[in-house]
């Protein structure tokens, strides 16, 4: 099945979510329940009205895998509510052929993100221990959070993980447009 030509454009609202998303998350260190749900909202309602079923399910699909998976994430208490839905609006509207390269973009940016806070908080060494700890945790009591090395604990370097969202994005967007 090929694509439609106004899915590129849907991009572009992706884009809108995820840049107010990091702004608010950059900022206060909170992603708003009001952008979150109204973006996936209107990227639900807007998909079924410009592109019919199709635009709707493929919406609906892009939701669910990428909210998906940072769900998946943030029950491992690895990742922030905030970011989970702001993952699942990006991917309403992104829909479910972009999804992909907007969380290949998006783990690149948290990657270099999470390097460089590692190393402006001089944490590398404690990162490492916390690192191994978290490998030997997984592996003998499966996937469920560590009881201390997880997002919830006050003393976590919380990253700013809208600022990923928005820049895989905008890969993904780049990626459409004009790197063809």
């Amino acid at each position: 099945m090929s694509e439609q030509p106004v899915e590129r454009y849907f991009l572009i609202c992706a884009l809108t979510i995820a840049v107010a998303g990091a702004v608010n998350d950059v900022r206060g260190a909170r992603i708003p329940n009001w952008l979150t749900y109204s973006g996936l909202g209107s990227a639900l309602v807007v998909r079924c009205v410009a592109v019919g079923w199709v635009g709707l399910t493929g919406g609906f699909a892009g939701l669910l895998f990428a909210g998906g998976i940072f769900y998946f994430l943030f029950l491992l208490g690895g990742m922030g509510g905030g970011d989970v839905k702001l993952m699942a609006a990006v991917g309403a509207w992104a829909g479910i052929h972009h999804v992909m390269p907007i969380l290949a973009g998006s783990a690149v940016a948290g990657g270099v993100l999470a390097v460089w806070y590692v190393l402006a908080y001089g944490q590398l060494r404690q990162t490492l221990l916390n690192t191994v700890a978290l490998a030997q945790h997984h592996l003998t009591s499966g996937l469920r959070p560590h009881p201390v090395l997880n997002i919830r604990e006050s003393s976590t370097i919380r990253i700013p993980y809208g600022l990923a969202v928005a820049v895989g994005t905008l890969y993904c967007v780049g990626k459409t447009f004009w790197w063809r």
